[in-house]
């Protein structure tokens, strides 16, 4: 069971720091900026900061120093939900059980407070304290990578040129997509807060095992919940898979194989973080609530 007092405590400081971030005169547009915190503040797990500073806990540091940066990942995987939500994406009409960014701002204002937070989380990790420079700059690059179009963007548009055709991707095709659209970003958090720390080549290499395989066991988990999962407490219509006609791992193989997928990937990454001792027990925690997890 994940140590939800830790969780919570740490919500509470990435949320106080997000606000911070976009005080009244962080854009020029009123406008904007109330757009961009609309859906800053909606709440959500705020998985990827918490797992940058449980990475640097586990090689030894203390997690809660980086919170710039995680403040940052927060604001590129916000911008990529405004995106995702726009008719000409998935056309979601609810998010975190609130109307959608489009759908109280328009299209356009949307778009741009996407772009708004995209942006503004790159001069965000640049001012974080403590951090020697060339850490900062190798930081900005995992984010960059992750972000891209060879990560977040690049599995969007796999995504995109899939969707209507059903099934047209294979399992393989699919670990490729969700391991740049979802995986990614996991990735570049996890290696993020790894390097801060000063993590040695050994400890870096096993904590990018478990962020490769906390991403695709959190998207399996994904597909299972759109199948299963109670709409009030995902604060999302289910079922948007089978009517969007989306490959997933549950379409591709079956429920049950696609739950026995889901806790072999977990298994593979609470081995990985056998090195770490102790330290790694809120970043086992983390992965094994997957499994469990309705929302």
């Amino acid at each position: 069971m994940v140590d939800k007092t830790q969780w919570n405590e740490r919500i509470k400081l990435i949320e106080k720091a997000l606000v911070e971030e976009l005080h009244e005169d962080s854009a020029l547009e009123p406008k904007l900026c109330e757009s961009m915190k609309y859906s800053l503040t909606a709440g959500g797990k705020r998985l990827r900061p918490i797992l940058l500073m449980a990475a640097a806990d586990a090689v030894g540091a203390v997690g809660t120093d980086y919170i710039h940066i995680a403040c940052a990942l927060e604001m590129i995987h916000t911008y990529s939900l405004i995106h995702d939500d726009l008719p000409a994406m998935d056309n979601d009409d609810y998010r975190r059980g609130k109307p959608t960014n489009h759908k109280v701002y328009g299209d356009g204002m949307a778009i741009l407070a996407g772009d708004a937070l995209l942006t503004q989380a790159f001069e965000v990790i640049l001012r974080q304290n403590n951090v020697k420079p060339e850490v900062l700059l190798q930081v900005v690059r995992e984010v960059a990578m992750g972000a891209g179009p060879n990560g977040m963007v690049g599995g969007q548009s796999i995504d995109l040129e899939a969707e209507g055709r059903k099934q047209v991707l294979n399992i393989n095709d699919l670990q490729k997509m969700h391991g740049a659209k979802t995986g990614a970003l996991f990735r570049a958090a996890i290696r993020s807060g790894a390097l801060v720390a000063g993590a040695s080549s050994d400890q870096l290499a096993a904590l990018t095992q478990y962020a490769d395989c906390f991403g695709l066991a959190f998207q399996i988990t994904d597909d299972i919940l759109d199948v299963v999962g109670d709409e009030a407490v995902i604060g999302k219509p289910v079922g948007s898979d089978e009517r969007n006609e989306k490959s997933t791992y549950v379409t591709l193989t079956s429920l049950e194989e696609a739950k026995k997928m889901a806790a072999d990937t977990v298994e593979k990454a609470v081995k990985s973080l056998e090195i770490f001792g102790d330290r790694a027990v809120f970043l086992r925690e983390l992965v094994e609530y997957l499994l469990h997890r309705n929302k």
